[in-house]
C-alpha cells in the first residue's frame, strides 16, 4: 500500500495540540500555589487566575478542533507546533509575574519567563530575595519543564501524541537524529524524563546535606538539571559553601551530558559512556581549561589552590554547560581569562543534554572534518571520510553543521549590531547577544555575573527574547517558519 504525502498544513491539528499543551501548563502553574500555603504569601490568587486563564484558552483551542480526525503530524506541523508552543507557554507563563504586580511590565515578565523555559537564566530581577517564594518556585519550575522539553514531557505522558511524535521530538531538539531508547518515541520520552526526574530528586537530597533547606534545594535542583541558572539568592551559588558548589558542579556536568548515555550507564553499559567521543571531548575541554584557569588564578590573583581550582572548575562548567550559575565574578579576573570564558559561551553541552549552545558534537565534527580536509589537500585521490565513534558521518550532516555554524555566527554579529544601535556599549552588546543566543545567562559588560538585564531597552529585551528562542530550538526550527518556501503547498 503506497504512502501519500501531504503538502497542506493542518492548522486544526496545530491548534488542538497547542490547546493540550496549554492545559498541561496550567496544571504545573497551579502546583506552585503549594508554596503560598507553606509561606502564607498571599500570591495564590494571581497564580490561580493565571492557571484558569491558561486552562480556559487551552480548553477552547481543544474544543474548537476536537473533531479533527487526522492525528499524524507532518514535518511542517511539527516545526509550527514546537515554535508556537514555546512562544505560547512563555506568554501565558508570564501571567503569574505580571498579574501579581511583582513584575509590573509585561515585557519584563515575558523576558523572565522565556529565559526560564529556554533555560537561559538571564534575569531582570534586581533583588531576587525580596520576591515571593511562590513566584520564585514557578520561575525555577519553568527551567525544569523547559530543560528536558515540554514537548518531550507531553509525548511521555499523553500517548495520543505518539502518532507522528518523532516530528515533534526532532523539531524540539534538531541537529542530529535523537537516540531511540525504545522503538516507540513515547517510550523514549518516558525514559528520558524518568532519568531527568531521578537525577533532580537525587540532587535535591544531596543539597539538603549542605546549607540548603528543602525549598532552596528543590529550586536549585530544577535550575541545575535544566542547566538554567536561576537561583533564589542574589549572590547565586556564591552564597553557599564548598560542599554545595562541588555537588552542583557534578550535576552540571551530568546535565550537560547526553541523557541517552545516562540511560546506558544506569543499565550497566559503562563502555557506552567512556567510548563516546563527544563525551571524552566534553570532559577533556573542561579538564584542560580548568588546569589553565587554576594556575592563572593561583599565580596572577594569589588565590589558594583549592579556591582557585573550585572557582575555575565551577565557572567553566557553568559556562560550558550554559547553566549560568555564579560562584565568582569572573570579570574581575585578568582580561584574557574572561575573554576565554566569553569564547566558551559558544561551546555548549553535549547533544541530547539539557545544555544549550552550539553543542560539543558540532565542534568535534567540524574539527575532525577540518583535519581531514588538510589530508585531502595532500592526497586528493584518497577517500577520507569523517568518522565519529567508528562510524562514517554522512556529508549531509557535515553540511548541516557548517550551515548551522555559519548561521549562528551571522545571527550573533547581526544581534551585536542591533544591540549596539539600541545604545549598549560594545562589550554589553556582544555579551548579551552571545549569552542569550547560547542560553548561557550571564555575559560580559553590564550583563556580567553580578549584574542583570533590567537596564536593557524595551526593544532590546524583545530582541534578546527572540535570540533565547532561537538558541533553545537550535535556529533552524524557528527560521524555517520565516522562509516563504515553508508555507508553499
Amino acid at each position: 500500500m503506497g504512502m501519500t504525502t501531504r503538502s497542506e498544513i493542518n492548522f486544526k491539528l496545530i491548534i488542538k495540540f497547542l490547546g493540550i499543551l496549554l492545559m498541561l501548563l496550567s496544571g504545573f502553574m497551579a502546583i506552585s500555589v503549594v508554596w503560598d500555603v507553606v509561606y502564607m504569601e498571599d500570591t495564590a490568587r494571581p497564580i490561580l487566575i493565571s492557571a484558569i486563564i491558561t486552562f480556559g484558552v487551552g480548553l477552547s483551542f481543544y474544543q474548537l478542533t476536537r473533531n479533527n480526525e487526522h492525528k499524524n503530524i507532518g514535518k511542517k506541523e511539527g516545526y509550527i507546533i514546537v515554535t508556537f508552543t514555546w512562544i505560547s507557554i512563555s506568554l501565558f507563563g508570564a501571567l503569574p509575574f505580571y498579574l501579581s504586580g511583582y513584575i509590573p511590565s509585561f515585557t519584563d515578565a515575558f523576558f523572565e519567563t522565556i529565559s526560564g523555559f529556554t533555560t537561559t537564566g538571564a534575569t531582570i530581577l534586581t533583588d531576587i530575595e525580596t520576591m515571593p517564594k511562590t513566584l520564585l518556585f514557578w520561575r525555577s519550575l519553568t527551567h525544569w519543564l523547559g530543560g528536558m522539553g515540554i514537548i518531550v514531557l507531553t509525548l511521555a505522558i499523553l500517548p495520543i501524541l505518539g502518532v507522528g511524535g518523532m516530528q515533534l521530538f526532532v523539531a524540539e531538539a534538531p541537529g542530529t537524529t535523537p537516540a531511540r531508547l525504545h522503538p516507540r518515541i513515547t517510550e523514549t520520552a518516558k525514559r528520558l524524563w524518568l532519568i531527568y526526574f531521578l537525577f533532580s530528586a537525587l540532587l535535591c537530597v544531596m543539597l539538603m546535606f549542605g546549607e540548603m533547606n528543602f525549598y532552596e534545594a528543590i529550586n536549585h535542583s530544577f535550575s541545575t538539571m535544566a542547566t538554567g541558572g536561576f537561583s533564589t539568592r542574589n549572590d547565586s551559588i556564591a552564597a553557599f559553601g564548598p560542599y554545595t558548589q562541588y555537588v552542583i558542579i557534578l550535576f552540571m556536568i551530568i546535565a550537560g551530558t547526553n541523557f541517552s548515555l545516562h540511560y546506558f550507564v544506569l543499565k550497566g553499559q559503562f563502555s557506552k559512556l567512556f567510548n563516546n567521543e563527544e563525551f571524552r571531548f566534553y570532559i577533556s575541554l573542561i579538564g584542560i581549561f580548568t588546569l589553565l584557569f587554576t594556575l592563572s588564578l593561583a599565580i596572577l590573583h594569589q588565590f589558594g589552590i583549592e579556591k582557585a581550582f573550585r572557582d575555575s572548575l565551577f565557572q567553566l562548567v557553568s559556562i560550558i554547560t550554559t547553566t549560568g550559575f555564579i560562584s565568582a565574578d569572573y570579570l574581575q579576573w585578568k582580561g584574557f581569562l574572561w575573554f576565554v570564558i566569553f569564547l566558551l559561551m559558544f561551546t555548549g553541552g553535549c547533544i541530547g543534554s539539557t545544555g544549550g549552545g552550539m553543542k560539543m558534537i558540532r565542534h568535534l565534527l567540524l574539527l575532525k572534518n577540518t583535519t581531514q580536509e588538510f589530508k585531502r589537500l595532500i592526497h586528493p585521490d584518497a577517500v577520507l571520510p569523517t568518522r565519529l565513534d567508528g562510524k562514517t558521518i554522512p556529508s549531509e550532516i557535515i553540511y548541516n553543521f557548517l550551515a548551522f555554524f555559519l548561521l549562528y555566527i551571522v545571527i550573533f554579529m547581526v544581534g551585536g549590531a542591533i544591540m549596539s544601535l539600541l545604545g549598549l556599549d560594545f562589550k554589553t552588546a556582544l555579551g548579551s547577544t552571545a549569552a542569550t543566543l547560547g542560553n548561557v545567562g550571564p555575559g560580559i559588560g553590564s550583563v556580567g555575573p553580578v549584574d542583570n538585564y533590567s537596564h536593557i531597552p524595551l526593544a532590546g529585551k524583545w530582541v534578546l527574547s527572540f535570540f533565547m528562542l532561537l538558541g533553545r530550538l537550535e535556529i533552524f526550527t524557528v527560521l524555517l517558519l520565516l522562509t516563504p518556501a515553508f508555507w508553499k503547498k
